[in-house]
């Protein structure tokens, strides 16, 4: 067992941390192919911060959490001091008006997340033989930071189930959550997955289907050296339309796009509608190992169930065509389960500087828990699949 002494800084841009060595705690599996997901590497999280999306005047302000032994990185995590609580997807505002009614002040706290991303992955990096030391020492250290500058909390989002379990068993308090995913029982192609479904479900894809490929031109995929400058201009254009519309200001900026051009084609599939090589609409999708993660959508025209064609099926046909196992299509959203999209569990760690609001918060998580596991059984059980006996097929 090394008994060296264990090193933590916090780091405030990434630039300072070597993308080998980030990547090597992040996802090591990528020395062999992609990564599980792309989200924590080095170049995913460099390009939100390069590209202003995150840092100064953004209330994220970087923090990223670098474990060191013996000189060698062991353990880090994308750590952010936070000056309010958008773009994270499990929310906490109640709490932060429960907070500063009873004369506290909520902000700034620390988040252990992926800015903007909704999408289930480690958060605590840890290379591989070093897990129970390394994920101590994060953990550990966030909470120093936190408790050494007065913050009244730190929220570790979308973390796996065993860093939610772990965490738990530290004194953290475990959130549970849920999503819609697609997942592959072995359909083979779009049809196979149809004939999975419910009559009813399987006839009303069916016709979506037709009704949004009706809008009168071609749906492409875009990937790697395929995507092109121009691309990313109209790409642009629909997501600063779908950021004023559910967000008011989009979270990230033009050049993030570009940096994303430079060093995550790889990592992208765009889907694109267009007509006469002029993209109307499209949806912008992260490639994992196993998973295709479903981002970002916008258009300039509308067009019935063109949303659905290019977020959720053309996803799914793509997945099939690519051996990939999983779609994940973002946050909310219980329309996707009468598109084949089943709820999973989500989760989150919290941990609050005052006692008292921190049993509080517990008795909440408990109920909530709860009332998760309920919903997701019952929703499960009235899912697409569900057979009607003596249904035709």
């Amino acid at each position: 067992m090394d008994d060296t002494p264990i090193e933590l800084r916090a780091h405030a841009s990434l630039s300072e941390i070597d993308p080998a060595e980030w990547d090597a705690c992040a996802c090591p599996e990528a020395a062999e192919g992609r990564p599980r997901d792309p989200f924590t590497t080095h170049r995913f999280l460099l390009a939100l911060e390069e590209s202003g999306s995150v840092g100064p005047g953004t209330g994220w302000q970087p923090q990223y959490l670098a474990v060191r032994q013996s000189d060698r990185l062991i353990a880090c995590a994308p750590l952010y001091a936070k000056g309010h609580s958008q773009g994270e997807y499990i929310f906490d505002h109640n709490w932060a008006h429960a907070y500063e009614r009873a004369g506290g002040r909520y902000y700034p706290k620390l988040q252990i997340a992926v800015p903007f991303t909704p999408a289930t992955g480690r958060r605590l990096l840890v290379r591989e033989g070093y897990e129970e030391t390394g994920r101590a020492a994060l953990l550990q250290g966030a909470l120093r930071i936190a408790t050494d500058n007065g913050l009244s909390s730190l929220h570790i989002t979308f973390c796996t189930e065993a860093e939610a379990i772990a965490g738990e068993d530290m004194g953290l308090l475990r959130r549970a959550g849920q999503q819609y995913h697609w997942l592959d029982d072995g359909y083979g192609d779009f049809g196979g997955f149809l004939a999975a479904l419910s009559s009813r479900k399987r006839k009303n894809i069916r016709k979506e289907r037709a009704t949004a490929q009706a809008f009168g031109g071609e749906i492409v995929h875009l990937t790697g050296d395929q995507i092109e400058p121009h691309h990313w201009d109209a790409f642009w254009r629909f997501y600063q339309d779908t950021g004023a519309r559910k967000w008011g200001t989009p979270y990230l900026t033009r050049d993030f796009f570009d940096r994303a051009h430079e060093t995550l084609r790889d990592d992208i599939l765009l889907i694109l509608a267009q007509r006469d090589g002029v993209p109307i609409a499209g949806a912008l999708n992260l490639i994992g190992r196993e998973t295709l993660y479903g981002r970002y959508w916008g258009c300039v025209e509308d067009h019935n169930a063109l949303h659905f064609e290019l977020c959720y099926y053309q996803a799914i046909d793509w997945a099939l065509a690519h051996g990939l196992t999983r779609v994940e299509a973002g946050a909310q959203g219980e329309h996707k389960l009468a598109r084949g999209y089943l709820p999973v569990p989500t989760h989150s760690l919290h941990w609050m500087a005052d006692e008292g609001f921190s049993r509080a918060v517990a008795d909440y998580l408990e109920a909530e828990r709860r009332a998760v596991d309920e919903e997701i059984e019952v929703l499960t059980s009235y899912g697409p699949f569900r057979k009607v006996e003596g249904e035709p097929e």
